[in-house]
């Protein structure tokens, strides 16, 4: 039931908080709505094959994601930019993606950076998620407090079903105060529709390496940091490999991006998806199975997911990360050498930097990093 429920959980946030980037990338693409599903059973077929194959060969959990930053990036760029001229740029970033797992220059930077680090960022990115939890109890007491409330009292007793016990009691709740809308719901299987690519270099330079950029940076970065942070020394090589030709091969139907996920993954990596570490992957492979449920009923499960209401998401985020978040930071400020780099990392990942179009998860670990070699270099010729 842990496995389940935390699979389910990081589909629902990762669906909930940011699908509507996909419809708004789509349609400044000028793709139809017929298209615009084609895009939503590209990415869950994608993503799902991904999780579910990376996640039961390596024993670890691993999840994919489309690159939500990447999303908000197509919104304004593809603007005025012909559809099959749109795929070629998808084609181009997921080219590249695959280029750097080929050639394993990647994972030969990611090694270099220290555990206390990669946890200060995983915090960082975290830490918003619980913020806002309580930032909401005020405006949604009643379903927010009960479900705050059902979390405490079922940790104490049944810690292990606490997430689906306290998502079950705040979907109740959400239904009985008419916020839980259903009731328009229609079961459609999503079609597939192949676009023909079409290369236009100033595109290429303008927006597909820009998009790459973004993608390695706020996505992938993060989602390395994660698996270390949580003790998964999986390599990278081969990660990137795989999300970079998924990306080249489903392009045409509207697959963008793909990439490792990083808050949505971290649900899958704490205490509430399961006790034993070595089988939390099961909570990746459930959610891979989620993933192609949204795959195959792409505009009815977006639907559904968007059903819920914001607060309910929020809170049910906030609550499965917490433990996660602890965690990560007593690793990030246990070594006194590194706590100053590791604060540094946690503090600018925390904030709103967005620097040249790149997260701030980017750029915290880069000050970070800084800082780190900096003091190692004093320490040293002391």
């Amino acid at each position: 039931m842990s496995h389940f429920s935390a699979g389910f959980v990081a589909v629902l946030v990762g669906y909930t908080s940011s699908a509507v980037i996909i419809f708004q990338a789509a349609g400044a693409a000028g793709a139809s709505a017929a298209e615009i599903s084609s895009w939503l059973w590209a990415l869950g077929i994608g993503m799902a094959l991904t999780t579910i194959g990376l996640s039961l060969y390596f024993r670890a959990p691993i999840l994919t994601a489309w690159s939500t930053p990447g999303a908000a990036l197509l919104v304004t760029a593809l603007l005025g930019i012909p559809l099959n001229e749109a795929i070629g740029i998808f084609i181009f970033s997921s080219g590249l993606i695959l280029f750097c797992g080929i050639t394993g220059w990647f994972e030969k930077v990611m090694h270099q950076i220290p555990m206390s680090l990669a946890g200060a960022m995983l915090a960082g990115v975290l830490l918003q998620f619980s913020i806002d939890l309580f930032n909401i109890l005020e405006s949604e007491l009643l379903l927010v407090g009960l479900m705050l409330t059902a979390f405490i009292l079922v940790k104490l007793v049944l810690p292990r079903y606490c997430i689906p016990i306290v998502l079950l009691t705040g979907a109740v709740m959400a239904l009985f105060q008419g916020q839980l809308h259903i009731d328009t719901l229609s079961l459609e299987l999503s079609i597939p529709i192949w676009v023909t690519p079409a290369f236009s270099l100033q595109n290429l330079i303008g927006v597909g390496i820009p998009l790459f950029i973004i993608t390695l940076a706020s996505q992938n970065v993060p989602g390395v940091a994660v698996l270390r942070a949580n003790g998964y020394d999986t390599p990278v090589s081969p990660l990137l490999t795989w999300t970079g030709l998924t990306g080249v091969l489903l392009a045409p139907f509207g697959g963008f991006s793909f990439n490792l996920a990083a808050i949505t993954a971290a649900i899958c990596m704490g205490k509430e998806a399961g006790e034993d570490p070595t089988q939390r992957y099961f909570a990746a492979v459930w959610a891979g199975f989620f993933y192609l449920l949204t795959g195959l009923f792409g505009s009815t499960i977006a639907a559904l997911f968007t059903a819920f209401p914001s607060a309910l998401v929020m809170t049910i985020a906030g609550l499965a990360l917490m433990s996660t978040i602890g965690n990560s930071l007593a690793a990030a400020l246990a070594d006194p050498g590194e706590r100053e780099a590791a604060f540094i990392t946690f503090l600018v990942t925390a904030s709103d930097l967005n620097l040249l179009g790149i997260s701030s998860a980017f750029w915290g670990l880069s000050f970070g990093l800084i800082l780190y070699f900096l003091q190692s270099s004093t320490r040293e010729n002391s």
